[in-house]
């Protein structure tokens, strides 16, 4: 009984380290947008408050407290507010499948898992609770009784049925090598360098641009373009509420490049962690290997701020395209692709040099016939058009 409550305590106090650090990246992620953007556009970022601005987060969220709470007269009231409190929970519940860590051993024979719920659906999970997140932002959108609310309601919608699918069918074939849909498993079958990346090129492009539409982030951030509708669907929002949502977004932007790396990047894995783990302990790999996902995750927070100031936006119907014209062949196409290369394995699962071959020989050929293809199009409708 005593180790029971014992882990449990330990559960307790990992859950609410994660959960600050899930806060802080988000916190501290809307300072380094600006100055990831400053540096890019050339011009001087935050600068006043603390050094080198390093306290601008702390200035926003006393801003956001002092703002006056203003609720529209002819909203839907409830549903106004349960908007953007929807939307914060889904982005925080998605992590708790995630593993950050593999075990530490805390002595007397208690071993805790550095994961919040280790369940056999654990992608599962993830895909639910991303899918109700786009609630957040169509009851926001529709509640606040405003036009362009409400059409930033609908992009969102329809954003949705553009890459979920898409980004459903890729994660098959991720699942076709591990075998399980476990993100435990599934990072344990990556682990000493057999990241699934090397197998699943197409695969990981194919999440990624999905990845960018779930957060809404340019250039899918359609549901709040402000060149078009103002704010979108928080147009109407002041205070904490609208800091909800712009919070959920950054907290998104961190868990999408967590799943990233738990499914593509090899997780907690790193090179030399028998080293570590033979040299120091078994408890200070764990730790380095909690430090390399999270590192993983940042990148790729990096990643998506970095194409914000780069590409321009899509629109709406472009993105449909993209998703049922191209994302979706080349997901079903990644799929047949894997299972073909399979054949050639010697390993169960397909961890060897072999398949990661046939896996780029077949990159490479789609490629090939893709550019062949746009060719073709394009000189025909130069003819067309001479």
């Amino acid at each position: 009984m005593e180790i029971t409550s014992t882990l449990f305590t330990a559960k307790a106090i990992y859950v609410g380290i994660i959960f600050a650090i899930t806060l802080g990246v988000a916190a501290y992620s809307t300072y380094f947008e600006r100055i990831i953007a400053a540096f890019m556009q050339d011009r001087v970022g935050p600068d006043r408050a603390g050094p080198f601005g390093i306290l601008q987060p702390l200035a926003d969220a006393v801003k956001m407290f002092m703002k006056e709470d203003f609720i529209p007269a002819h909203s839907n009231k409830w549903l106004f507010i349960a908007g953007p409190c929807l939307s914060m929970l889904t982005a925080l519940m998605t992590s708790a499948v995630v593993p950050f860590g593999d075990q530490l051993d805390l002595g007397g024979g208690i071993i805790l898992d550095l994961q919040g719920i280790d369940v056999n659906i654990g992608i599962l999970w993830v895909f639910g609770i991303v899918s109700l997140g786009v609630y957040g932002v169509l009851i926001g959108g529709w509640a606040s009784n405003n036009k362009y609310s409400l059409i930033g309601a609908i992009r969102a919608a329809s954003q949705n049925i553009s890459y979920e699918l898409a980004m459903g069918l890729s994660i098959i074939a991720i699942l076709m090598l591990s075998g399980s849909l476990s993100t435990k498993s599934i990072v344990e079958t990556q682990q000493n360098g057999h990241w699934n990346i090397f197998y699943q090129p197409l695969g990981f492009v194919i999440f990624i641009v999905c990845a960018f539409a779930e957060c809404n982030r340019t250039p899918f951030d359609l549901p709040e373009c402000e060149t078009e509708l103002i704010g979108g669907y928080h147009t109407e929002y002041s205070s904490m509420k609208l800091g909800f949502y712009l919070f959920a977004e950054y907290i998104n932007m961190f868990i999408s490049g967590a799943v990233m790396a738990t499914l593509y990047f090899g997780g907690y894995d790193y090179p030399g962690h028998d080293y570590v783990a033979t040299q120091f302990g078994g408890n200070i790999a764990t730790l380095l290997g909690v430090g390399a996902l999270i590192g993983k995750a940042l990148f790729f927070v990096f990643v998506f701020m970095w194409v914000r100031w780069t590409l321009p936006r899509f629109r709406y119907d472009q993105l449909m395209g993209l998703g049922w014209t191209g994302l979706i062949p080349l997901s079903m196409f990644n799929v047949v692709l894997t299972g073909a290369s399979m054949l050639f394995t010697v390993n169960d699962g397909g961890s060897n040099w072999m398949t990661v071959g046939a896996s780029w020989a077949g990159v490479i050929i789609m490629l090939v016939v893709t550019f062949a293809y746009s060719e073709m199009k394009y000189k025909k409708k130069k003819l067309a058009t001479a």
